[in-house]
């Protein structure tokens, strides 16, 4: 199982996040084009190598063109964002997650001041560069792919912040809030350690909170915060798979935690063969894990096509919706099943184009077959102009040499 640890000791920003990410492997290229997406000018992304306590990792500044650079002037509500992610070509899954992430600030500053979702204006994370790390978090663990997303507790720091209301004791209000059922420590350092960027990214991806027992590590990051503490202002970043399993264990055991899944289906038989594709485009986009079509037969033999979807119960709404209003169906049925997977292993194979990620499913303790990833092999092929069946035909030849 492939799993993203947060390491918070010295609490954790959004550009310190950005930062770590990239350490840990997030290509900077496919970061900064897929930002570009959300159609925002005026900032500029800089990342350069620097230290904090002699520990060397990844720093990433989102400069503003503004005089200021921390300007508070941007007082966009929650429409305006989802605007701004809806209407840009990011994949269907960084939307989803990050529309998570701004919707659990509306709940927490509408439950701080006492307003609807809808009256609620974000100040300092309704910034460009508080939007450019809220959603470049989302592509970069999208781009990571784990399995599982786990953190330790998290460091606030101490003292006093100022915010957009005045001056508040370290946690801020909206940070406290979002923190909320979160493991927590303070007191470290005199500064506000967690932000609520920061914050945003835990609540809303962290699957559980916990030690590190039981993991085996095969990458570390570091992002660097700006500031030069008494504790180094890091945050650190592990891959890292789970350690062997006993032979005793349950079958279960081979297989990655159970996920809840959900099925929606509908039967259609009078929509335009060639609107599936757009279809079924669509229903990716929004994070459809599957989509599939299957022939069937309805009642007067009349022939007909069944579309299933497999998602997320996050995503779930979204994508009956685009089934409802993008297909002639008039309804549809949904059932919520289990999704077991094969455990997996990931390490990295050098070619001689350059490396790629292996994929390994292991069963019963055994190695069952291996596979590269997909766009490390297309971006191979791209960067050297060959066709991609040549790149797997090496990756082939040298899986089967290590076999």
């Amino acid at each position: 199982m492939k799993i993203l640890f947060y390491d918070c000791f010295s609490g954790i920003s959004g550009d310190m996040h950005l930062g770590a990410m990239i350490d840990l492997g997030v290509d900077p290229e496919h970061l900064i084009s897929q930002l570009k997406l959300l159609n925002l000018d005026g900032y500029e992304i800089r990342i350069s190598s620097d230290q904090r306590k002699g520990i060397t990792g990844t720093r990433v500044d989102v400069v503003l063109e503004e005089k200021k650079p921390k300007s508070h002037h941007h007082h966009r509500n929650l429409a305006d964002i989802s605007s701004i992610i809806n209407d840009s070509k990011l994949d269907g899954r960084v939307k989803v997650r990050s529309l998570k992430m701004f919707s659990r600030l509306a709940e927490a500053e509408a439950k701080i001041h006492g307003k609807s979702i809808d009256e609620i204006h974000f100040h300092e994370v309704g910034a460009v560069d508080s939007i450019v790390d809220i959603v470049g978090a989302a592509i970069c663990i999208e781009y990571m792919k784990p399995d599982k997303i786990m953190a330790s507790e998290v460091q606030l720091g101490g003292g006093f912040v100022k915010c957009a209301h005045g001056t508040f004791p370290v946690p801020a209000p909206a940070t406290a809030e979002i923190l909320t059922g979160v493991p927590v420590r303070s007191g470290a350092v005199q500064f506000e350690t967690c932000t609520p960027t920061g914050a945003l990214i835990l609540a809303c991806n962290v699957d559980e909170f916990t030690a590190m027992d039981g993991l085996t590590i095969s990458r570390t990051a570091y992002g660097i915060g700006q500031k030069d503490l008494d504790i180094p202002n890091v945050l650190r970043l592990f891959l890292a798979d789970k350690a062997g399993k006993s032979p005793d264990e349950n079958i279960t055991s081979d297989f990655t935690d159970n996920v809840k899944a959900w099925i929606i289906e509908c039967n259609i038989d009078d929509m335009n063969p060639e609107v599936y594709g757009y279809v079924m485009d669509t229903l990716f986009d929004l994070g459809a894990d599957d989509v599939f079509i299957t022939p069937i037969i309805m009642k007067k033999a009349r022939p007909a096509s069944k579309l299933s979807v497999l998602c997320t119960s996050e995503n779930k709404d979204v994508i009956t919706d685009a089934i409802l209003t993008q297909t002639t169906s008039l309804g549809l049925r949904s059932y919520q099943v289990d999704k077991m997977m094969l455990q997996r292993e990931f390490s990295t194979l050098k070619t001689s184009y350059g490396e790629v990620t292996i994929k390994t499913a292991v069963y019963k303790g055994e190695k069952l077959k291996s596979k590269p990833e997909y766009e490390d092999c297309v971006r191979l092929a791209r960067k050297h102009g060959i066709p991609v069946q040549q790149v797997y035909e090496e990756i082939s030849g040298l899986l089967n040499k290590d076999s």
